[in-house]
């Protein structure tokens, strides 16, 4: 038995036949928001009504194409709607896939699978709150909203007996089996009393029923089907013309609108629309779009990704994975080929050079797409950025044949501007004359990085740097050498020549003057640090501690050590300012050979470490150091 259900105590009475069931308490949370009527637009709910329905027409064709010994009836797949006004209810009815008595169970509404208690959270926080009943898989719930009683009968294609299962919301369920059930679902609506004023209105009136199907389902392909006023034979009541076949002057921002709707099932407008269509040896027309905002599961491991594919406008998959890349796995739509087989499988698709062509083509038109944004609507690709940012990055690890497109549409926080983040391109607008590198720091926020020390003597002589502070920066940085020409350097790795000519003659007696102090140090702290040396990256902290041009941050190492992996401990650099009073107070007590200086040597790297945001390796240690350095000092 699923988490979301479990078995009543004795109080609640079996029969042979009927079971009640009780919802979880986080179940019955969501239901009763549903019932007390949290959503302002209630006709919402037929369209997911209808959207289950065109999916289990969708799939019934589906197994029927490849299991040829599948007894299901597809001769007249279609969606009936029926109201009784003197009943007042309303009946969806679909001849598809339907369900099992386990599928009842675990699948309705998909609750189970979508996290409710994160859902009851996002609806505690949000404003309106309409816009998370798709988002989170509960669009069956949403009948509740209108109605009292919800009754769904249901017969699996290929099975002989079918389930019946019925609930008023209010904390139990009943299930039962039905000998004589029709192939496919049907949903009976046992409908609450109008109520304009709370926006309930009368929908058990065919006209109601029709404006809704018409403003939101036109697009189905699969004919919706309703008896006229007074009876007689069943209209077809929506125009079944796919979008994407339809020229782009012949369909409406509305349409486009209610369509990402239906194949996103999110409850808001998209953020763009992308049409492509190719000719010639390989023909297919897709219709993508770029939601506003990211689902809640965009980085969870069970995410779905892809758009659906047709061939010939039959379906053939929802999330198709070879057409869209892990990293743009947020776009949604439909892409619908001429020439491929309708048997077509995940496995064939990995195959298919054609497949493989067509993926390249989106995915290249997608990132065209955001590239456009930039110019033309700011404002969109702000919000696209902040949403999807992250999950675009992974395509600078994952996807080498469009590194530099990624890079032109990416924006990072910088030194520049506390408020607006830069692109790379306007990072090269305003570099230095003579600069050579673009200049990065990564961590873990933008506060720990503006107070890092390594950035000291980049903001003294005014160069800018990138401040990253997604896991993904710490990843992708190490992948990517340049752009445009200009090495990407990290600010905490390597050595750092800033000085101008006249100053290195400077540094070099400098490094003499302090040579026996560094050798000590490095002798002295060579448990920790692979050198001690002077740096020409501090102003005014003392000490920091740098990588090798090539070592793992420690942010990374934590990461990859999180994820379970074994890394060997990466001794770094400590680098000291050579004109911070600490350190020629030291190198002057270093030369008088005066006690005490390898416990001053352990609470200066300490320091160090602390100062960029790492972990002491021993912090009980330096505490006590410091109270008895402290002690002495008073």
């Amino acid at each position: 038995m699923p988490a979301l259900f479990r078995r009543p105590d004795e109080r609640f009475p079996v029969s042979a036949n009927v079971e009640t069931l009780e919802f979880q308490s986080e179940a019955r949370q969501l239901l009763q928001l549903m019932i007390h009527s949290i959503y302002s637009n209630k006709d919402t709910f037929l369209r997911e009504l209808v959207s289950n329905a065109s999916d289990a027409l969708d799939k019934v064709r589906l197994e029927a194409f490849r299991d040829k010994e599948l007894a299901a009836d597809t001769e007249d797949l279609h969606i009936d709607l029926e109201v009784d006004p003197g009943a007042r209810t309303l009946t969806v009815r679909d001849n598809g896939i339907g369900m099992s008595r386990d599928e009842v169970v675990t699948l309705i509404g998909t609750i189970a699978k979508s996290g409710t208690a994160e859902f009851l959270r996002k609806l505690k926080d949000s404003q309106g709150g309409q816009d998370l009943i798709g988002q989170f898989g509960v669009g069956f719930y949403a009948s509740f909203m209108v109605a009292d009683k919800v009754t769904l009968l249901t017969r699996k294609a290929g099975e002989t007996g079918g389930t019946r299962w019925e609930s008023t919301g209010e904390g139990t369920y009943t299930i039962e089996p039905v000998e004589d059930a029709p192939q496919g679902t049907t949903v009976t609506l046992h409908l609450k009393p109008e109520d304009t004023e709370e926006h309930l209105y009368d929908y058990a009136s065919r006209g109601k029923v029709v404006e809704i199907v018409r403003r939101y389902s036109d697009f189905i392909t699969w004919p919706i089907r309703m008896a006229p006023e007074g009876g007689g034979e069943p209209e077809t009541v929506n125009s079944r013309k796919a979008l994407w076949a339809r020229s782009q002057s012949e369909v409406t921002e509305d349409e486009y609108t209610e369509f990402y709707k239906h194949v996103s099932h999110d409850w808001t407008e998209p953020l763009e629309t992308i049409r492509l269509s190719a000719e010639g040896a390989f023909e297919y027309q897709a219709l993508l779009f770029l939601p506003k905002r990211a689902p809640f599961d965009l980085f969870t491991r069970d995410r779905k990704r892809g758009v659906q594919l047709y061939v010939k406008r039959v379906f053939i998959m929802d999330d198709c994975e070879e057409l869209m890349p892990e990293y743009l796995r947020f776009v949604k739509g439909v892409v619908d080929a001429q020439d491929l087989s309708l048997n077509v499988s995940r496995e064939i698709l990995q195959r298919d050079r054609q497949i493989q062509l067509m993926r390249r083509r989106l995915v290249r038109k997608v990132l065209a797409t955001v590239k456009s944004l930039m110019a033309d609507k700011p404002e969109s690709y702000t919000t696209f950025w902040s949403e999807f940012g992250r999950a675009v990055k992974e395509g600078l690890l994952d996807d080498a044949d469009n590194r530099d497109a990624i890079l032109d549409i990416a924006s990072f926080d910088s030194t520049h501007d506390k408020e607006r983040p830069t692109t790379l391109a306007g990072y090269l607008e305003r570099m230095k004359d003579g600069q050579e590198h673009v200049y990065y720091l990564t961590g873990e926020s933008r506060a720990a990085l503006e107070n890092s020390p390594h950035l000291e003597a980049f903001l003294a002589k005014g160069y800018e740097v990138l401040l990253l502070t997604d896991a993904i920066d710490e990843m992708w940085v190490g992948s990517v050498p340049e752009y445009k020409g200009k090495k990407l350097q990290s600010v905490a790795k390597g050595q750092v020549d800033l000085d101008a000519d006249e100053d290195k003659e400077a540094a070099k007696e400098r490094e003499e003057e302090f040579a026996d102090l560094l050798s000590w140090l490095t002798d002295q702290l060579g448990d920790a640090v692979k050198e001690v040396r002077l740096s020409s990256r501090l102003t005014t902290s003392p000490a920091c501690v740098v990588g090798d041009e090539y070592d793992l941050t420690p942010t990374l190492e934590k990461m990859y050590r999180a994820m379970g992996q074994d890394m060997p401990q990466v001794k770094r650099v400590l680098e000291l300012n050579p004109a911070h009073p600490l350190v020629t107070a030291l190198r002057t007590a270093h030369a008088e050979q005066r006690p005490d200086l390898a416990e001053t040597a352990e609470l200066l790297y300490g320091a160090a470490l602390l100062a960029e945001g790492g972990d002491l390796p021993d912090p009980t240690r330096f505490v006590r150091l410091l109270a008895t350095k402290l002690e002495k000092a008073l």
